[in-house]
Order: structure tokens, then sequence, then C-alpha cells
């Protein structure tokens, strides 16, 4: 796999991410694409759409890898599928497995599972992420809305931007609040310490906004509704660490001390949009799994 590095130009500021990359990188424009969708081009080590506007200074990183290592096969998976129709497909996802390809992990995710049900996924997102309009974590587990044509995509990807989609999440998260509602405004963006996390900080970062609701308390955790209003990666993650609640399980920004968890106890349990064409508010429900209720239930019996 080839690696390239380099920093934009005061001429080049302004133009697209993929123009730029063209610039630079022996790959067609098209190929370019399907890099930044597979998220192998980053600029300042975020992910960005090719439409990208540029800035001087931004740090380009693309790994070029030998085209046949980009195709994404079929695989037939047991999906749980909690609505479709000829527009779009909801998903419950498992905890565990990852939503669309990337470097070093081409097979077993979920937009392998898609193609093998769907043959009309949208194409706006390029090979490697077709008909995804919105990611969680590997590890959370939840509701998701695939695309199954350019129209849907758009309409649902708008619906995100304008903040009229509205999905909502459960996560278990250490320490009782003594408040039972909160706002969370905080920019997020890559940490400069640690490349591989994210972290509040005003340095290359984002907006970012989570409204949080307190369920239950006990002794040393809470039960937390979290409604995301931007959605950035590993927002609730990030911010609930933020304020000294990191969520339970989870390795990345939470305590070695913690309840023992497949991952972080996180799961995206609401999802309402309206639909792209017949224009009806959809609301979707997903129980959370059954280790998360586990855990729920020997905190209320204060096992844990």
């Amino acid at each position: 796999m080839e690696k390239y590095e380099f920093r934009v130009t005061a001429a080049q500021a302004g133009q697209r991410l993929d123009k730029t990359a063209a610039d630079v990188l022996p790959c067609s424009r098209t190929r370019i694409r399907e890099l930044i969708d597979g998220q192998l081009i980053k600029v300042n080590g975020e992910w960005e759409k090719a439409s990208y506007k540029v800035k001087t200074d931004d740090e380009i990183f693309a790994q070029v890898p030998p085209d046949e290592e980009l195709e994404v096969k079929p695989e037939p998976m047991d999906l749980d599928i909690v609505y479709e129709d000829s527009d779009l497909i909801v998903i419950n996802k498992p905890t565990g497995m990852v939503v669309h390809p990337a470097p070093g992990h081409y097979e077993h995710t979920l937009v392998n599972g898609l193609l093998a049900h769907c043959t009309d996924l949208s194409g706006i997102n390029g090979t490697i992420r077709p008909g995804i309009v919105h990611r969680i974590d590997k590890d959370t587990s939840g509701l998701l809305v695939a695309a199954k044509n350019d129209h849907a995509h758009q309409a649902l990807s708008a619906q995100l931007a304008d903040k009229t989609c509205r999905r909502e999440y459960l996560a278990i998260v250490h320490h009782p609040f003594s408040n039972l509602y909160g706002t969370i405004d905080a920019p997020i963006g890559r940490d400069v310490k640690d490349r591989q996390k994210m972290a509040v900080t005003a340095k290359n970062s984002k907006p970012a906004v989570t409204h949080f609701e307190v369920l239950e308390n006990f002794k040393d955790y809470a039960l937390v509704r979290c409604q995301l209003e931007t959605g950035r990666t590993h927002q609730i993650r990030v911010h609930m660490a933020y304020i000294d609640h990191p969520v339970a399980g989870d390795p990345k920004y939470g305590y070695r001390k913690t309840i023992p968890a497949d991952g972080q106890l996180l799961h995206a349990y609401q999802l309402t949009f309206v639909h792209p064409t017949t224009g009806e508010t959809m609301t979707f429900h997903a129980d959370m799994p059954e280790e998360m209720q586990k855990v729920l239930q020997q905190l209320r019996e204060g096992i844990l």
C-alpha cells in the first residue's frame, strides 16, 4: 500500500478535496472518490467528504492500495431487519459488527451483508460505503438506516444535516448524577496526543452537541438517554467522558475498572426520520441487547 502525505497550499485553498488529491496522487478522480469513501484519504486526521473545501495548511494523508483491495464482496448474513421498502432499509446492528469496509477490514461488515441482501443500494458513497447514510461504532449496537437509491440517500442525508433526523441512544455510564437533564456543547476533533482517539478540543475540531436525560441512578452507575444534535465520530463516548461520566465498558475513553462487557454499553435504540418518498414521519425502536439488559438488571438488584 502506497502512502502519501502533503499540505494544502494557499493556491489550492477552496478547492474540493477530490480535486486537490487528484493534483498530487497518481489516481483518477473516480478512484480518488473511492479512496475517500473508504476513509483512505483524511484531512487533519479526520474523514471528510469528497466535496470538502480544503484550507491552507490542511494536512492530507492518503493510503492507496492496489485496485483489487477495494473490492467489496456480498456475504449472506442473518441481518436483523426492522423495516424495509423500495427506498430504504432499517437494520438493528449487533455489537461487534463493523458498518462498512476500511483498511484491513474488507469482509464481514454490514455493507457485505447488505450487498448480499439488496441489489439496489445507492451509489452516492461509492463502492466502499454503498447505501450508508450514517454509521455507529463497531461495539455500539442498534439502529441505522441505509438507502436503496440516490434520491432516498440525498433526502436522508439532508435530514441529518438540518437535524430533523432524530437519533437517540441508551447508555450505562459511570457515576450517578445530581441533575436529571443536561446538554454537552463542546467541539470534537482528533486527539493531538493519540491520533486513534477523538477529544474535546479547539484545534481542528467541529461543533458537537449531545443532549442527555438521566433515566435511573445507581450506586456507582447511571442509565442515560442521549440525543445527538450532531454526529461526530465517537461523540457520545467522548462527551460523556468529558463530563466525567464515561460509558461503562468503553476500552478507549472509559476506566480500566469497569463493568465487564464486549465493548461499550451504548445502544442506538430509537431512530426517527421523514420517509423520502411518502413524507411520513417514521419512528423505529430496538430493544437493548441481552448483555446490556442483564447488566441493567444486576444494577437494579445491587449486584454491580
